[in-house]
């Protein structure tokens, strides 16, 4: 019999639905995990505290398919996973339309000066002009990361009329490659960070990127905190050197309150909300795992597959 560990988060999704031939442990806590994956063939670990996880994947001696909610998994141990031969699935996807969205939204606030607006609100003041005045319609925006996320951003920001350039390995019409991009920073109204967190994209943008941009350009990440150097981008809002920064991501995460980010006024920082504002990401994952979980019992290719050894 098949044995499975299964984060209790997810089992009023799953349960009425899994199979009645498998072995079925849930946990709801660590110590609840350890125990559970003992023997465990399939496992989904998902926890709030990562290092829970990446400690429970440490004592799944047994396990060759990992599943997760989480795209990023860089938190988790590599060297397990490659050494293991252990299968993984990520979340890739899952939340892609909800931070497609969010990037929209970023971008409208600034351009409009919407916090503005929201803090005259607050004040009980009416306002006879926009604090915002610029249009996405003719502006450009450059796009680092074309997967899942950067997929569906794309399509979003030109129904506004934005001219979008996306950075990829494969060139195309609209396509830079990782060699080109540098060199044309300084065309872009918007550079929209959604790469994935591996060795290669850590500090991609630091003070040399953000030098180049234009001086009323705005930095979008939906990455990971670690992809730009943060006291470099610190530096260059404090000078006013570029128009601004809408960051879901910062580090660490969440960011200290004494950080000097929190200051800047032309800093928006999200807390890492994208992937929160949405109320059907349990419900695609739980889908998406059933779906998986046929195949894998019937020996077919389950996914998406994470690499461990790409990062992603």
């Amino acid at each position: 019999m098949t044995t499975l560990a299964i984060s209790g988060l997810i089992r009023p999704l799953l349960e009425p639905q899994l199979p009645a031939d498998l072995d079925v442990r849930w946990f709801l806590t660590h110590e609840e995990a350890v125990e559970a994956v003992k023997g465990a063939e399939i496992g989904w670990f998902d926890m709030n505290d990562q290092a829970a996880m990446a400690a429970t994947l440490r004592e799944a001696t047994d396990l060759k398919w990992l599943n997760s909610i989480y795209a990023g998994l860089d938190f988790l141990p590599m060297d397990v996973l490659i050494e293991r031969e252990i299968t993984v699935t990520n979340g890739a996807g899952i939340n892609a339309i909800t931070i497609a969205e969010y990037v929209v939204m970023g971008m409208l606030n600034i351009a409009k000066g919407y916090r503005d607006v929201v803090r005259a609100q607050e004040r009980r003041e009416w306002l006879t002009d926009s604090p915002g005045k610029r249009e996405l319609a003719g502006s450009k925006a450059l796009l680092l990361g074309f997967g899942a996320i950067g997929a569906l951003i794309k399509p979003r920001l030109e129904a506004f009329d934005v001219d979008v350039t996306v950075v990829r390995r494969t060139a195309g019409e609209g396509v830079l490659t990782p060699d080109q991009w540098r060199d044309q920073l300084g065309e872009f109204d918007w550079v929209i960070l959604a790469v994935p967190a591996t060795p290669e994209t850590e500090g991609m943008i630091g003070g040399d990127e953000l030098s180049s941009m234009k001086s009323d350009a705005v930095l979008v990440n939906i990455a990971r905190g670690s992809v730009v150097d943060q006291d470099a981008l610190v530096s260059v809002l404090e000078a006013k050197a570029i128009g601004g920064a809408f960051l879901d991501v910062t580090t660490p995460e969440p960011l200290p309150e004494d950080h000097p980010l929190w200051t800047l006024d032309n800093a928006h920082i999200s807390m890492h909300l994208s992937g929160r504002a949405q109320d059907k990401m349990f419900i695609r994952s739980a889908a998406r795992f059933l779906e998986n979980l046929a195949k894998y019992r019937n020996g077919e290719p389950v996914g998406p597959v994470f690499d461990p050894r790409l990062g992603y």
